[in-house]
């Protein structure tokens, strides 16, 4: 059965509530507020095209070539070629597309989790199982020992998915973490599969590494990325899949013969958006360090509640003071506000594929500005002594 998104499945309630006229805080969707770069519309705007044609299966290659350029010289990945790169609408198709490619039916793919709430839906899609391997609130939601991963690993296993930084946790992995992966993936001939569409997003004095830096790793490895979190252009469904295996890259532009083509104008103008200036990303990357400390300073001031300070993306899972945190959020939603205004949250347990887990906790997007940061979580503690009170 396909589950629904934790994500999007209260929408219906949170339409409802504004009808009735009750201002909405989205933290539950990784929609940024912040403004899409310039360089986007002014390409909208000078484009002189006469027919909106299909582009390659595979993307344009001047986009390829943008993609490319920008791996070798912001990410250090000089190895990393437009040869190598299959553009796609958005990562979410880049990873439906790389899980059929590298998986059968009734194979494995080992995911830490809690973990991206589509990876469960993309995997079902193919009738490819899910094998989660636990990360805890108690230690972080670090990786998980290789003794553990070793003891769900089984002929059927094919691939490791992680994201990097962790989406809905906001962990980044370590170099150390990185290599024991690495070791993994060669010691029983496994896929990885790595997404970094938050990579630029990372805190603090800690780096981001990406797996494309192990060269031996080569062949075992698929690279998702996206434009949509890091440029906030989430609306123009640009991605991409990166491997230096070509068996495997010929095998996802089947897939993407099949969908004809990625939307081309989207791709003319996502162009425009490798050509900002460095200084676009010191700045958002200093907002969102901001709101992360707003936001995780106001929760664990409230009774009951507790969330770690993540150190990439811009999510945090925090541990609320309830027993069922699905039928606290759409209560949120139907039956409660505070000055008029409300927080829609996204319920922990669809970032589980383990049956009711994280049923006390909840993933927040700090994709608003602090002072509505500041006004949510405010609702929140509010709603959290009325709804106790109650139950």
């Amino acid at each position: 059965m396909m589950p629904s998104s934790p994500i999007r499945k209260l929408a219906v309630y949170a339409e409802e509530a504004k009808k009735k006229g009750t201002h909405i805080y989205h933290l539950n969707i990784g929609q940024p507020d912040i403004e899409t770069p310039t360089e986007l519309w002014q390409a909208v705007h000078s484009m002189q095209k006469k027919i909106l044609e299909y582009s390659p299966s595979n993307g344009y290659e001047s986009l390829r070539i943008k993609y490319a350029q920008y791996f070798q010289t912001r990410c250090n990945l000089p190895n990393l070629q437009a040869d190598d790169i299959l553009i796609t609408t958005g990562a979410s198709e880049a990873l439906f597309f790389t899980l059929l490619s590298i998986l059968d039916e009734n194979d494995e793919v080992i995911i830490p989790e809690p973990l991206y709430a589509n990876y469960i839906g993309f995997s079902r899609s193919g009738n490819i199982k899910v094998r989660p391997i636990a990360t805890s609130f108690e230690n972080g939601f670090a990786l998980p020992s290789i003794d553990e991963f070793e003891a769900v690993i089984n002929e059927n296993t094919k691939a490791i998915l992680i994201c990097n930084p962790n989406n809905p946790t906001g962990y980044t992995y370590s170099y150390d973490e990185l290599n024991r992966l690495k070791a993994l993936a060669l010691k029983h001939d496994l896929f990885i599969i790595s997404d970094e569409v938050y990579r630029e997003f990372v805190y603090a004095e800690q780096e981001h590494i990406s797996l494309f830096s192990f060269e031996d790793l080569a062949q075992h490895l698929i690279l998702v990325d996206s434009i949509s979190k890091r440029f906030s252009a989430c609306g123009a469904r640009i991605g991409m899949v990166a491997t230096k295996n070509k068996e495997v890259l010929e095998t996802v532009l089947k897939f993407a013969q099949q969908r004809l083509s990625p939307p081309g104008l989207a791709q003319e103008a996502a162009k425009a958006l490798f050509d900002v200036d460095k200084d676009y990303f010191v700045a958002i990357k200093k907002e969102y360090q901001q709101r992360r400390d707003t936001i995780v300073g106001l929760l664990n001031k409230i009774d009951g509640v507790a969330c770690h300070t993540p150190n990439g993306a811009f999510y945090c899972m925090v541990q609320l003071p309830v027993a069922d945190t699905d039928d606290f959020c759409k209560w949120l939603l139907t039956d409660f506000n505070y000055n008029g205004a409300t927080v829609m949250l996204a319920p922990g347990s669809g970032f589980y594929a383990t049956h009711n887990k994280g049923k006390n906790e909840v993933r927040i997007a700090y994709v608003l500005n602090s002072a509505d940061l500041t006004q949510a979580a405010k609702c929140l503690e509010e709603a959290l002594k009325v709804y106790c009170s109650e139950k």
